[in-house]
């Protein structure tokens, strides 16, 4: 599995190179997120030490219980939580998270604030757009973006670093294409506003079916889990609640 693991990595970064060459982007400035739901820890340390410690988890439950059998090796490794974020679950999420993708109500703004407070510290975040309008998908309107950002910005133990989307769940490609330049334009847009303590520096965007799309409009971190580490077992609805509903195949919408 090592080498299999070496040689899907290989391609995946040629993939990335050539998204940039279209588009005059230079390969270094994007930054592939391990997405690892269902992935045996030993393959996560694998692409690890392959130069890729970025790791992306869906669910609070699996990345704890990976974060312990991985202690001895946790200096390797940095933990993202890219899933829905449950009220509930705010509390263990800051535990291990140096970045959360998908911040996406006021109602877990607010809490993650509080509990970031009582423990000292600060938290990496992005803002999850739904730009393609799918009702299986979490995220804010677009139209609600800025405004939503603005009332984010009062609570400074948030630190807004961008913008997450997942693109739309279908092989039209220029439909696609067309929800991930809305988000480099809405990230445009918020820049322009000058906002305080807001750095608009991250597109977080792209998966293994589309992340070459991602990237040649923008993308500084495609979320890639399949292309690396194989098929899952694990049906998408497991982390997607909702998919089922889906317009299109879920073999349109893994990571």
């Amino acid at each position: 599995m090592k080498n299999t693991i070496k040689k899907n990595i290989r391609k995946v970064e040629n993939r990335i190179t050539q998204a940039c060459q279209r588009v005059k982007r230079d390969p270094r400035d994007i930054q592939i997120i391990l997405a690892v739901k269902t992935v045996k820890p030993e393959h996560i340390l694998t692409a690890a030490d392959l130069g890729y410690p970025m790791v992306g988890e869906n669910r609070v439950q699996e990345a704890r219980r990976k974060i312990k059998q991985l202690s001895d090796r946790a200096d390797k490794l940095e933990w993202h939580y890219i899933g829905h974020i449950q009220s509930n679950k705010v509390n263990k999420v800051i535990r291990f998270a140096s970045m959360v993708h998908s911040i996406d109500r006021m109602k877990i703004v607010r809490k993650m604030n509080h509990r970031l407070k009582k423990v000292g510290k600060t938290m990496d975040v992005l803002i999850q757009v739904n730009t393609s309008g799918e009702d299986s998908k979490y995220g804010i309107h677009p139209s609600d973006a800025i405004n939503f950002v603005r009332e984010a910005t009062k609570f400074k133990r948030l630190n807004i670093k961008g913008l997450m989307t997942i693109g739309l769940f279908s092989d039209n490609w220029p439909k696609v294409r067309e929800g991930f330049a809305q988000l480099r334009q809405l990230r445009d847009t918020i820049s322009d506003q000058n906002i305080p303590d807001i750095q608009m520096q991250h597109l977080s965007m792209g998966m293994t079916n589309d992340f070459e799309l991602a990237i040649e409009e923008g993308a500084t971190m495609v979320r890639i889990g399949r292309a690396i580490f194989g098929e899952r077992d694990t049906p998408d609805s497991y982390y997607w609640p909702g998919i089922d509903s889906a317009p299109y195949s879920s073999n349109h919408i893994s990571e």
